[in-house]
């Protein structure tokens, strides 16, 4: 194996990926931010805002999945130097978008008796709902955005969705601050404070994305005479056919997160708590991982345009070898920090919680250290799919991802978790185990595939 043909590619994968990683890291820095202002609060409300956005997790991973759908017909499309499938797939994206976030608002709504249900603490469910109506309507211009992001990065012009993100942040920040505590002529909030202060950013962030690209010269066409007329079931079958599974794929993902974090409210407070610590700094490493399977998607569908088999796989694996040595370099940061980390989000000071959160930075520290190993598990498997999205193929991962999350991950996160003394850090042993099975899987389906298509067009040559 030729080392340098892969590393030569690592420049340009990276130039597309970072406005991508740092627009996916905005994303986060919302919901970090929202638990550090509110752990500030204490730790029955950190337990709230993680169990309000467990909920919003589920229903943004639907409509995330769905969205990406767009990119590569789009990225294919210009590939082919095909301008009529570009605008059709935008608009039909968009349509669907539109559609998707306001079911999702309503059924995040319809859906909040399930924290009953779940037997988490009284005093946090009645923290957690009214937060989670706020949160819940935030996800109508979420989607909204996702359509106009997916355009963007099928055309390779994965810049604006980071410029959208930063203004959303900056907004986000200095209205939390004064709604969270009372500052000025503002009330003070608490958790609820956050929930408007999501609202506003994201409604600002759609309408920034918006007028950001129709002010190009460019992408002019793509956004005039837009008709209702225009709206033909063929595309649309095509976009749901490939956003469907995609959805499947990453709802899989999220709520065996999600599920770890009510096993852990469960086993009790501190350990759910601890978790939300541990799940927020995974996530933002995650990102990086994230923004490089949207490169990995981009570019395998240019390629598969292009009918260039052998130079989709050199670009694959370039991908590839650059997430694994990235989420290295992480892992060994979690494991030289996993005891300092978790106090970013703890007021020490606070001597009526100090018990409380002294046993919430025990406990996060060791699930830091699970967290490092599966941050490679977690690369390999989010670029993967990525490229297998690039090739549009989604019916195959979508049941491979199933049976890793939850025939493998999921009955190992119950019973070590339930069961055994290992408590919250048995839950994330079944997590690491879900996604290396997902990455073994994900891989071989990939190399198949690829194998496959290099050999018959060789054939036909």
């Amino acid at each position: 194996m030729n080392l340098s043909q892969y590393t030569k590619e690592f420049s340009y994968n990276l130039k597309l990926a970072y406005p991508v990683i740092l627009g996916m890291l905005g994303h986060t820095l919302i919901g970090i931010v929202d638990n550090i202002m509110v752990g500030k609060l204490g730790s029955t409300e950190l337990a709230a805002v993680s169990l309000g956005n467990s909920m919003i997790f589920i229903a943004m991973s639907i409509g995330i999945g769905f969205s990406t759908a767009i990119t590569p017909i789009v990225a294919e499309a210009e590939a082919e130097k095909n301008e009529s499938k570009i605008r059709s797939t935008f608009h039909h994206g968009l349509f669907l978008c539109i559609i998707l976030g306001l079911l999702l608002f309503l059924l995040v709504i319809l859906a909040k008796p399930i924290m009953e249900l779940l037997h988490q603490p009284k005093e946090v469910i009645s923290l957690a709902k009214p937060y989670l109506d706020w949160v819940a309507f935030s996800l109508v211009p979420l989607i909204i955005y996702q359509g106009y992001k997916q355009f963007a990065d099928g055309l390779s012009l994965t810049k604006y969705s980071m410029y959208a993100i930063i203004m959303a942040n900056i907004v986000h920040v200095i209205i939390n601050y004064c709604l969270i505590y009372g500052f000025w002529i503002f009330p003070k909030m608490g958790i609820l404070g956050a929930g408007l202060g999501t609202v506003i950013s994201r409604i600002m962030m759609v309408t920034f994305m918006h007028f950001i690209l129709i002010k190009r010269e460019i992408l002019k066409p793509y956004f005039q005479d837009f008709s209702f007329k225009e709206i033909k079931k063929t595309m649309l079958k095509k976009i749901i056919n490939l956003g469907f599974p995609s959805a499947m794929q990453m709802l899989f993902e999220v709520v065996l997160f999600t599920a770890a974090i009510w096993l852990c409210g469960i086993i009790g407070k501190t350990s759910q708590a601890a978790n939300q610590i541990a799940l927020c700094l995974a996530s933002t490493t995650f990102m990086v991982a994230m923004g490089l399977s949207v490169v990995s998607m981009i570019r395998i569908s240019q390629q598969k345009g292009l009918k260039d088999y052998k130079n989709l796989i050199i670009i694959a694996r370039s991908i590839f070898l650059l997430a694994i040595l990235i989420e290295i370099v992480f892992a060994l940061l979690f494991v030289l920090l996993h005891n300092y980390l978790p106090y970013i989000f703890l007021n020490m000071e606070d001597h009526h919680q100090l018990l409380d959160n002294q046993e919430v930075v025990v406990i996060a520290g060791k699930l830091l250290l699970i967290a490092a190993v599966f941050q490679i598990s977690d690369g390999i498997q989010v670029v993967v799919l990525g490229a297998l999205r690039g090739l549009q193929d989604v019916k195959i991962p979508m049941y491979l991802t199933f049976i890793s999350y939850w025939i493998i991950g999921f009955p190992i996160s119950y019973y070590l978790g339930q069961y055994t003394s290992y408590k919250a850090v048995g839950v994330w042993i079944g997590l690491l185990a879900g996604l290396t099975a997902a990455a073994i899987s994900l891989y071989a389906r990939f190399h198949y595939l690829t194998k496959k298509l290099h050999k018959n067009s060789e054939i036909k040559v």
